[in-house]
């Protein structure tokens, strides 16, 4: 062979090469994506947080509103009363948004101005002992770290939500309040505060009522006069959707319940296994439990002091009625799409869902209908009567206020029996599902230390269950729920779903400093928990400080919850006093502020002279009161001081923790 010949055969085998490698690697590259097809992303996993705007001034601008309400909601009430405002706007020929703070950068507060127009409008709760709720927070310290902040040209109003059984009635809204103009914005209107001890709703109407008279004369408007009902939501029907994109009652993230991830929160609770659900009292009408949840392998931690939340169902009883006396079918499948889509809300409720799911898991159908419900509802009456009354019970009318609260408020009629004494009231059910409010999850103090219970949350819980003015038997939600969760149902673990919320109610750092404890009832929950600590600590050769329990209950042999455990305690010292009041084993009732007096000198002296922590926990109203007052008058006494000296001196102990409640109305 010459060297010619090799040199022109030579390109003949590179390009031979070169087209089988292409033709392997396509070969290849083809079979790689027919075996591996994309799969779709379904519509429930579009998360808006990935577009989501976070100036809301742009949002504002891009969609021509001129109103924001911001609201700081735990329950759902101040979220509930936020829309309320932003849908009023419309009737006074204005544009309003309801939103969340924890959702936008509030620094953007300072461009509102850059609207014609504009207003802020704050729905604050108070959530605990005057602090914020949970989504409020981050606005809270923006509030308390920006001193240089300049909100000249904001206009702003506050509406607070609060009850006055507690120590720091309203304290979230009249802070919110007094900043904003400290801060520079210029208020509108006086701040509202409403109180859930006696008639919040009462509150709201009634500030609202004088609120939107004042913006239209501020902003030279006129009301448009329009009181027909405005829909937010629209009905959409599925008929053949894949039953794998229908929410079945999750809460977050579709599928959640049967594919669980962490971290658990309240948008992704953990379904914990019940594994002990045991009656705690003896005898009497009342029924008392205790239940144990499983969160082995959940990685969620607690600390005594926290508290668990639970999501419960409604009845299924209540949920049959009420599609057999709208006449629907339960089962259909709906999706309710909110008619302002660059709203962040798409959904009253995780949609698409039926029926059955939204009125059993996500919507409350057993409190009292607020009377925006009932304004609403009032065009679906074919009585004119009942039409009539209806409206007059949404009214700020001084004789429609009294009828709403003794035909709704002190009746407890709930949205059945409104529907079953009304028999010319039906409404159409999606628009009776857009304005009942969310089933909201129930908070309980932890029953149990994580230093003996790692992998278990305890509950301890009394069922709600009364006669109302109608005669109808009204059950609590959660705790009927919770009585019934047996251990084993049909052959199947039962399951809560559940999260933990982080509280300040916390024992000593120091474990040496003595503790009291007072806590009557299920108020004795998460002492449980610290008594549990404490001896878990003995145990390992720490030094504890005394250790003492106030509690009470009824009657020795009926309701002395968790005797047992409470004696064993004191048997091995983790417990170093245990005092109980019988309130009714004799003829005069005799409560643990009677107890806290008869025992004053050792408590002085372990508040005064040892650091003690003080701890109460249940009934607000008049028990944390009652033993508020009991407190004074032992450093009155022993301590020689006046009323005005033993109030303040309770009050730094408030202000060190050493003087910490868990209460609740």
């Amino acid at each position: 062979m010459t060297d010619q010949t090799f040199f022109e055969e030579e390109p003949l085998i590179s390009n031979l090469d070169l087209f089988l490698f292409t033709l392997i690697a396509g070969i290849v590259i083809y079979w790689f994506m027919s075996r591996k097809k994309p799969e779709p992303i379904p519509e429930f996993k579009k998360t808006a947080t990935s577009t989501r705007e976070t100036s809301f001034v742009e949002k504002m601008k891009k969609t021509g509103k001129n109103i924001i309400v911001f609201y700081g909601s735990q329950t759902g009430t101040a979220e509930e009363f936020a829309n309320r405002l932003s849908k009023d706007a419309q009737r006074y020929g204005m544009k309003g948004m309801a939103a969340d703070p924890e959702e936008y950068d509030m620094a953007e507060l300072s461009r509102l101005s850059e609207i014609e127009n504009s207003l802020a409008i704050f729905c604050m709760a108070t959530y605990g002992e005057g602090d914020p709720t949970d989504n409020a927070q981050d606005f809270y310290d923006w509030l308390q770290e920006n001193g240089e902040e300049d909100l000249s040209g904001v206009n702003f109003t506050v509406f607070g939500l609060g009850n006055k059984t507690y120590e720091h009635y309203n304290a979230m809204g009249a802070y919110v309040d007094k900043r904003l103009e400290e801060l520079g914005a210029k208020r509108i209107f006086d701040l509202g505060m409403g109180d859930d001890d006696a008639n919040l709703e009462d509150d709201f109407v009634s500030w609202r009522e004088q609120f939107w008279p004042a913006v239209c004369e501020h902003f030279g408007v006129e009301a448009l006069g329009d009181d027909s009902s405005i829909r937010q939501y629209e009905l959409k029907e599925h008929t053949d959707l894949n039953m794998n994109k229908v929410y079945s009652g999750e809460i977050g993230r579709i599928k959640s319940f049967e594919n669980q991830k962490p971290p658990f929160d309240a948008k992704n609770p953990f379904l914990a296994t019940v594994t002990v659900n045991r009656k705690l009292n003896k005898a009497g009408g009342r029924h008392l439990m205790h239940l144990e949840l499983d969160i082995t392998g959940s990685k969620i931690r607690y600390e005594s002091g926290d508290h668990v939340a639970v999501f419960p169902t409604n009845d299924t009883a209540l949920v049959i009625k009420l599609g057999q006396i709208l006449g629907v079918d339960l089962d259909s499948v709906i999706s309710l799409n909110n008619l302002d889509e660059e709203s962040n809300k798409k959904h009253p409720f995780p949609c698409p869902t039926s029926y059955r799911t939204a009125l059993t898991h996500y919507l409350d159908i057993t409190h009292p209908p607020r009377t925006n419900v009932l304004y609403e509802l009032a065009q679906y009456a074919s009585d004119p009567k009942d039409q009539e009354n209806m409206r007059k019970m949404a009214s700020s009318s001084p004789e429609g206020k009294a009828l709403y609260q003794s035909w709704v408020l002190d009746a407890c009629r709930n949205i059945l029996a409104i529907l079953e004494d009304l028999p010319s009231l039906r409404p159409p059910i999606d628009h009776l599902c857009e304005l009942l409010p969310r089933l909201q999850a129930r908070y309980y103090s932890i029953a149990s230390s994580s230093k003996i219970h790692p992998n278990s949350i305890h509950i301890c819980a009394v069922v709600v269950e009364y006669e109302t003015k109608t005669g109808r038997v009204h059950n609590g939600v959660a705790t009927t729920w919770l009585k019934n969760k047996t251990v084993v149902d049909n052959g199947h673990k039962s399951t809560v779903p559940m999260f933990i919320r982080k509280s300040q109610f916390r024992l000593p750092f120091k474990a040496t400093n003595p503790v009291i404890m007072v806590g009557p009832g299920t108020g004795i929950a998460p002492f449980v928990g610290f008594i549990q600590e404490r001896g878990w600590l003995k145990e390992q050769g720490k030094e504890v400080g005394e250790t003492v329990m106030f509690f009470g209950c009824r009657h020795e042999n009926e309701d002395f919850i968790y005797q047992e455990e409470l004696e064993e305690a004191k048997k091995k010292e983790a417990l170093t006093g245990l005092h109980v009041a019988f309130s009714r084993d004799q003829e005069e009732k005799v409560y643990v502020q009677h107890l806290l007096r008869n025992h004053k000198e050792d408590i002085w002296r372990l508040v005064h002279s040892q650091n003690a922590h003080i701890y109460i926990c249940g009934d607000a109203k008049n028990m944390a009161k009652d033993v508020q007052t009991a407190f004074y008058e032992i450093a009155e006494e022993l301590g020689g001081l006046t009323r005005t000296q033993a109030t303040d001196y309770i009050k730094k102990l408030m202000t060190k923790g050493r003087y910490s409640q868990d209460v609740w109305s």
